[in-house]
This record gives C-alpha cells, sequence and structure tokens, in this order.
C-alpha cells in the first residue's frame, strides 16, 4: 500500500468513526493504520502534506448545534502500543527535562471528550470536543448527567475542565434491549450510544439514555491554584465531579506502566468501556516546560490495548437459512467471556471464509470481537489439532426441507432453493410485518412462529384472513391480544406501495428502490407491467435491482401472496392524492439518521408536498436533511455548497405558510 491509497484508507476510516460514529474497524486497527503513515512521514518528511490525516487533531464538527471555539485546544493524545515506545516517550521527556519526572497513570475511557465551562461557580456551557478548535455546544444534553455539577461547591470565578461523556455497561444492554423490543436498529457499541445521545437535540431524549461522565483535566482555572496533576483531581473531586481515578504517582517509567497493564487487567470487571490507559507527567510546571507538538502534548502518552481474545473450542458449524435462501454457517463455540458479554456463536460468513482460514469442526481458536461488537474467529491454533479435527463441507440439501443447495457463478453464497422452506418462510413474513415494511404491531418473530405451528397461515398474505377466534386460542393470546393483532393487522392494509414492495422481501430491493419504483409506476400493476428496461433507467435502480425486481415479480408464489392481497383490499397503489405543492420542483436527500422522525416517515411528508427524495446526492439537489450518522453525502453536499439542515429546520419548513 503507497502513502497515498494509506492516507484514503485512514481518511475513509476517520469519517466512519469521528463523523458517522459507525465505524468498520476497531481502534486498535485504526491506530496501526495512523501509525505506519506517521512512521512513513517521519522517515522521508517531504512526503508530509498540509491534508494528511497526521495533521488532524480530530474529527470534524457535526451540523446540528452551535459552534463553540475552544480558548483552550482540546489537544489529542500519542498513542503507544507497546513497553518499547512508552520507555521511548519517557527518554524524550527525560531529554527535555533533564531528569525523570514523576507519572500518574489513569484508565483511558471510551467514549466522547466534552469540555465543562463554568462561572462563578455554575456550569453555564458544554461543548464536544469536535477538532480540537471548534467544537460543539451541547450544554442543555450535559445537564440531563447526572455526574455534572450545575453548581460546584466552591465559587470559582472561572474554571473549564475536560471530561469524558461515557454509556455504562449495563445502561448501554438496557438501552439496546429496548430498541430490539421497539423495532430500532440497536447501537454498535456504547460509545457510538454516548455519542449518539449527547447529539440529541431534545434533552428528553438524551436523560433517558443514562450518561455518565469522568473528568480527567483542568483546561484553565481562574481562582483555583493547584501544582500537580493528582492535586488538580484532588480539587476537582472536592468541587463535587466525578473524576478519573487515580490510585497514586509514580517515581519512574517502569512502575507507571507497571500500573498500566494492571489497568488493562481489570478491564473486563470495570462498569465502563476502556480502550487504554494513560500515563501523564504529574507536575504542571514541568508540563509548561514540555510543551505541546502540532498536534500533541509532550507530557502524555497514550497506551491502547488490543481487541481481547479469548481462546476457545469450535463444536460445531450449524447453518441458518434466511428470507431469500440464503446460507450462512455459524461457528457453535465452547462459552466464553469476550469484552464484558458471553459469546458462543459466530457467524462464518461463508464457505469461502472457511476455507481461507481453515476453520475445521474441533478446532481451538482465538476469538476477538470485531469493534469489540461483533463476535469473529481471529485465528485457528493448528498447534492444537490432534488429528480429531473434522472438514466442513457444504451440504448439497438444506438442513431444514431437505430442497437442494444451490450457488450462483459469481456469488459468495449457498442458498435454498425451495421458497416454502420453514426457515425462508418464518423470516419472509417476520419482514413482511416489520416496522420499515407493513409496520403490523404486534406481529414479531414468536408470533410468527406460532401462527406456522397452528397452520393459521402459510404465507405473508394469509395474515389479512386470521379470524379473532383463530387467535385466541393459542397459548398467552386471549381475545383482547387477539384483537389488537386483527386491528394492527387491518391498519396496515392502508400502507403505501413503496412499503408493500420493500415487505416483499426481493433480493437487492431496499427501501429507496421500493420508493423509486412505486413513484414512477404509481401502481403495483403497473410495476407489474415495467420492463426491465425501464426501471434500470429510473435513478438508483440499475440494471441488478431491475432484474431482480422484475423476475420475482413473476414468481408464481409471490403473485399468489399478491392474488391474497388484493382480494383482502390491500392498498396497491402509490398514495400521491394528498400531494400538496409546497415542495415543488425541489430535491431532498436524507442522509444518516433522525431523532424523531423515521427515513419513510420524512420521506412521505417531502413527498407529500409535491417535493421529491433522491438517494443521491447532485448539483440538482436542493436540500440535504442530514441526522446522526451522516455519510458521504454530507460532505458532498458541502463540496456542492447544499443547504445542510437538521430535522428541526426541516419540520420548520412545513409550519410556514
Amino acid at each position: 500500500m503507497n502513502i497515498n491509497e494509506l492516507r484514503d484508507k485512514l481518511n475513509y476510516h476517520s469519517y466512519r468513526y469521528y463523523v458517522l460514529d459507525d465505524p468498520e474497524i476497531s481502534d486498535y486497527e485504526y491506530d496501526m493504520l495512523m501509525k505506519k503513515l506517521k512512521d512513513m512521514e517521519e522517515a522521508d518528511p517531504s512526503l508530509i502534506t498540509p491534508d494528511s490525516p497526521t495533521q488532524r487533531v480530530g474529527g470534524a464538527p457535526l451540523v446540528r448545534f452551535e459552534t463553540v471555539e475552544h480558548e483552550v485546544k482540546m489537544e489529542s493524545l500519542n498513542d503507544c502500543f507497546d513497553k518499547g515506545e512508552i520507555l521511548a516517550f519517557d527518554e524524550r521527556v527525560r531529554g527535555i527535562l533533564g531528569f525523570s519526572p514523576e507519572y500518574v497513570a489513569e484508565p483511558k475511557i471510551d467514549g466522547l471528550s466534552v469540555s465543562l465551562e463554568y462561572r462563578d461557580g455554575v456550569f453555564f456551557r458544554g461543548s464536544t470536543r469536535g477538532d480540537g478548535l471548534v467544537g460543539e455546544d451541547v450544554t442543555q444534553n450535559l445537564k440531563t448527567v447526572g455526574s455534572i455539577p450545575l453548581r460546584l461547591k466552591k465559587n470559582i470565578p472561572y474554571l473549564e475542565v475536560r471530561g469524558e461523556i461515557f454509556m455504562p455497561k449495563a445502561a448501554f444492554k438496557k438501552l439496546n434491549e429496548q430498541r430490539e423490543i421497539t423495532g430500532e436498529s440497536i447501537f454498535a457499541n456504547p460509545r457510538n450510544a454516548a455519542a449518539g445521545s449527547l447529539r440529541q437535540l431534545d434533552p428528553a431524549v438524551a436523560v433517558k439514555r443514562k450518561l455518565d461522565i469522568f473528568v480527567f483535566n483542568i483546561q484553565r482555572a481562574d481562582g483555583l491554584e493547584v501544582w500537580t496533576h493528582s492535586e488538580g483531581i484532588a480539587a476537582l473531586h472536592e468541587l463535587g465531579f466525578k473524576v478519573i481515578p487515580i490510585d497514586k504517582t509514580y517515581k519512574d517509567i517502569d512502575s507507571a506502566f507497571e500500573r498500566v497493564l494492571q489497568i488493562g487487567a481489570e478491564r473486563d470487571s470495570l462498569a465502563y468501556d476502556i480502550d487504554g490507559a494513560v500515563i501523564k507527567v504529574n507536575d504542571i510546571s514541568q508540563r509548561e516546560k514540555l510543551g505541546s507538538t502540532a498536534k500533541c502534548p509532550r507530557w502524555a502518552a497514550a497506551f491502547k490495548f488490543p481487541p481481547e481474545q479469548k481462546e476457545t473450542k469450535l463444536l460445531d458449524i450449524v447453518l441458518q437459512i434466511g428470507r431469500t435462501g440464503a446460507v450462512t454457517p455459524n461457528a457453535v463455540l465452547e462459552p466464553v467471556t469476550v469484552a464484558g458479554s458471553r459469546v458462543s456463536r459466530a457467524t462464518l460468513h461463508n464457505i469461502d471464509y472457511i476455507r481461507e482460514k481453515d476453520i475445521r469442526i474441533g478446532d481451538t481458536v482465538i476469538l476477538q470481537k470485531a469493534g469489540d461488537v461483533i463476535p469473529e474467529i481471529q485465528r485457528v491454533l493448528k498447534d492444537k489439532r490432534d488429528g480429531s479435527e473434522k472438514e466442513f463441507h457444504m451440504p448439497e440439501k438444506c438442513p431444514v426441507c431437505g430442497a437442494p443447495l444451490f450457488r450462483e457463478e459469481g456469488e459468495a453464497v449457498f442458498r435454498c432453493t425451495d421458497e416454502m422452506c420453514p426457515s425462508q418462510r418464518s423470516r419472509r413474513i417476520i419482514h413482511f410485518a416489520s416496522r420499515d415494511a407493513m409496520d403490523i404491531e404486534g406481529m414479531g418473530p414468536s408470533l410468527v412462529l406460532k401462527l406456522l405451528e397452528n397452520n393459521v397461515i402459510d404465507d405473508f398474505g394469509d395474515l389479512y384472513y386470521m379470524r379473532a377466534e383463530q387467535l385466541e386460542v393459542m397459548e398467552k393470546m386471549g381475545a383482547k391480544s387477539a384483537s389488537n393483532i386483527i386491528n394492527a393487522v387491518n391498519e396496515s392494509k392502508k400502507r403505501d406501495l413503496s412499503r408493500l414492495l420493500f415487505a416483499f422481501g426481493i433480493r437487492h430491493v431496499g427501501k429507496r428502490a421500493a420508493e423509486i419504483a412505486a413513484e414512477h409506476c404509481k401502481t403495483l400493476d403497473g410495476v407489474l407491467a415495467a420492463s426491465e428496461d425501464e426501471l434500470a433507467a429510473l435513478p438508483d435502480i440499475g440494471e441488478k435491482i431491475a432484474h431482480s425486481l422484475c423476475t420475482s415479480l413473476k414468481n408464481k408464489r409471490l403473485l399468489n401472496n399478491i392474488d391474497k392481497l388484493r382480494k383482502a383490499g390491500v392498498n396497491l397503489t402509490h398514495n400521491e392524492s394528498e400531494a400538496g405543492t409546497k415542495f415543488a420542483g425541489k430535491t431532498f436527500v436524507l442522509t444518516g439518521t433522525l431523532p424523531n422522525l423515521t427515513r419513510n416517515e420524512a420521506s412521505a411528508k417531502i413527498t407529500k408536498n409535491g417535493g421529491k427524495v433522491s438517494g443521491s446526492v447532485s448539483k440538482k439537489t436542493d436540500y440535504v436533511v442530514a441526522g446522526d450518522e451522516a455519510g458521504s453525502k454530507l460532505l458532498k453536499a458541502r463540496d456542492f455548497g447544499i443547504t445542510i439542515i437538521d430535522e428541526s429546520t426541516f419540520l420548520k419548513m412545513f409550519e410556514e405558510d
């Protein structure tokens, strides 16, 4: 990989981490890439460019809050990955000071860095770190964090402190459980959850998220004198802050590093996530002498922990059949605790992945969590094989229904060829009833399985012919619950054609493609009559989606279900009758997750008022509505000078005459 490719890769992952809060790789993997680039540039300084990722302090500010210019730069830390690099840090420190300083060591909280400002002892402003120089004003949301004092225990004329906002592991688990119940997407990890919560426009949402903070530095203090970092932390504790835990000071780097290793060993038992530990020079005057580089203080270094890995046994490989027939092999493991949770399964993706890693049943494997979230087999310990291990071969027939398995040329995935395979069928109905599809309230996976087991339905078209008395006799149902389900099913008949097309669960046809096809064809009969060429010419469709849509709509099973839907009175048209003219001629692009509206709800508001929703940003785009985890569309909009608005501004547009 040349230096330009490395920079492009880092810029991509930096964007996903800092702007989207949706990393694809672990922090450790990112930091190793950054280290490689730093090494290349240090070897040849002529290669350094102003736009290099090494020249940037941090991520870009968001778009929804007022900006705050930090009076004291919120610097990043120099990362170290082994003891040798920590010793080199100490050598540089001793070289400048002329002696060995006293150190402190503290955990590095995996959260979101913020500044808290106080005037006359009262909290008046809180802001995110942003790029280190400019952040975002999130005062109202920070006020919802119970561990942040609104008034200090002592009246200090002016105080600015730096802390790390995080979500405790228990709160994170509870939040994701709640979001699963309501059909919302779950957060990848506590850091993402904390960032998303802090960036809510409505403080009422933030207060429910149970955020917490550790304060770890005095940025500026008028009326408070401290001579060491440890004194400063003690003073902050006395003022009412929840401060970073510091046990003692260390006279040399070796003893400080021992404490770092101890912190790493305690990682699993902590109530919050950490991704490393920080060693700091304790004396403030020595810090001032050491100063900073363009990006990092010379008086501190962060030791980054690699992803936690555990050894376990692969007991078996089982197959999972998805709604489109896709067959996914999964590893059955001896249960082991990794990154705070008990893991007994891990996806093996496909047969090529298994062969590439030479994974066998009975192997001893090293397990880790990708991004500290998704369990994955990192490698096989081949030296522990005793000959009893068995190679895995994809069966010729589906383990659920016995139908032949088929692998299309150019695809990595095998598929079950029987559309009425019980696994396909149940997952297909679950998808049909899901929130983004027909949104049938109460029709979750457990109920779908009960309906199939009791022969109440065979496919999703049968949902509209169920009778309350059929449901009442089922376990844990009752008359009221049965009535609610029937009412929810009847209510779903009103859904727009775009939702119905998506609900069909056709391969490659996502929500946006379904919306475009519905808008163009107006009716389901129009979609059925459309040619591949006609559909492929539509924006954001293309040949692949058009072929899949047209082919699937000729499928006998689907046509049979469509006939049932038609006879049941399910809406088969695109609802344009109520369309206004407020946004006539205007094109919107939606990106990221909005605090209150789903993507479908926002799209519906636009189209009902005569506007158009596009899936891509162009010079013809009028507005980009940006939410949390906004993607590359946001950057493109900025490049084109397109108006970027948040949900609040978007909703106010509907109030204007």
